[in-house]
């Protein structure tokens, strides 16, 4: 495969990732408030625990989100640059 159908590979990959209203609203939510953990994001989503952390760790496997530990909590970040400009560009 060339560099260019690399790339859309990888694309479509993150855009299968965010196409779940629940998912965007999570990368959304971290992009304009940095870095939360599970229970703010349940309380601003209006969902449970559980749903919250199964949406997190498809992020995280695609490689858009990172968790970093502080004792009991994990805190989430957005580490894709490019799923940052896209979502400025959906969401502008």
């Amino acid at each position: 495969m060339d560099q260019r159908a690399e790339r859309y590979a990888e694309t479509a990959e993150i855009l299968k990732v965010l196409a779940h209203p629940v998912r965007l609203c999570i990368v959304n939510g971290l992009i304009e408030n940095g870095e939360c953990n599970v229970t703010y994001m349940q309380s601003c989503l209006g969902a449970p625990q559980s749903t919250v952390s199964q949406h997190l760790q498809k992020l995280k496997a695609a490689g858009i989100v990172e968790g970093r530990r502080s004792g009991l909590e994990i805190y989430y970040s957005i580490t894709n640059e490019k799923v940052i400009s896209l979502m400025k560009a959906l969401f502008q």
